[in-house]
């Protein structure tokens, strides 16, 4: 349950159009409600500010869409993370309102508008091309959670004239979300640029000394910008959670 639909609730209440057992109906099922197989977490927009998103990997169809249908009785929006195209295709053909982002592998189902929750805009930027599904999966998530999200890709340190060209941008941003691989020295760069929070997210892009992303992971943790914070390797999503708290602030 969103905070919205929990404010609205107790208005309701107080107001009496809505009574005792009405209202108990309704928060039945918080904290949880156990479907064998899930928790679904529907306190969790209340108690950390996001709702819970699934994960698609590991799941069935079955399972999939019996938390969906759950979340949408809750009347709460849906983001399905790492979700592969034979599973989206499948859920697509069940419930023709959601869409999904093959590059990003995210599959959003919206049943009522987004707020705009973030005092100011979330940039996302790609080092290369080869990065856009981590980084088109913080920004589908970062737009998910109410934030304004701008983009900036392929401009990695190969080229550094392509980022300088965004400078401007890079010092409008109020979060920056700087997705790398290979060597991982992006956020650095970014970093040495602006006087925001910069996100860097590893990606496990790269030839066989980058041992799936390590190597990027390793660069950013031993950044000598003193702005930078970084998730684990390909972890778009979380990115976008950090950047969206921030966001607020």
């Amino acid at each position: 349950m969103e905070i919205d639909a929990v404010k609205k609730l107790l208005r309701d209440f107080k107001s009496g159009r809505l009574n005792t057992d009405a209202a108990l109906k309704k928060l039945a099922h918080l904290p949880f409600q156990d479907i064998e197989f899930a928790k679904i977490d529907f306190h969790r927009p209340l108690r950390q500010g996001i709702p819970e998103v699934i994960l698609g990997l590991g799941k069935e169809i079955p399972e999939l869409v019996s938390i969906i249908r759950k979340m949408r009785k809750q009347r709460m929006n849906v983001l399905i993370t790492r979700l592969e195209p034979d599973k989206a295709k499948q859920l697509l053909k069940k419930i023709n309102t959601a869409k999904y982002n093959a590059r990003a592998k995210t599959f959003k189902i919206i049943q009522h508008k987004i707020p705009v929750l973030g005092k100011g805009t979330i940039v996302v930027i790609s080092a290369g091309t080869s990065d856009l599904p981590v980084a088109e999966e913080a920004r589908e998530t970062a737009e998910f959670l109410g934030n304004r999200v701008d983009k900036i890709y392929d401009v990695g340190v190969a080229g550094l004239h392509r980022v300088m060209a965004f400078r401007e941008k890079l010092r409008e941003a109020r979060v920056l979300i700087v997705v790398a691989g290979m060597e991982g020295a992006l956020p650095s760069v970014v970093a040495g640029l602006v006087d925001k929070p910069v996100i860097g997210v590893p990606t496990s892009v790269g030839y066989g000394a980058s041992f799936a992303g390590i190597s990027a992971l390793f660069g950013m943790l031993n950044t000598c910008a003193n702005s930078v914070a970084v998730v684990n390797i390909d972890n778009g999503y979380g990115a976008a959670c950090v950047a969206s708290l921030i966001n607020r602030l």
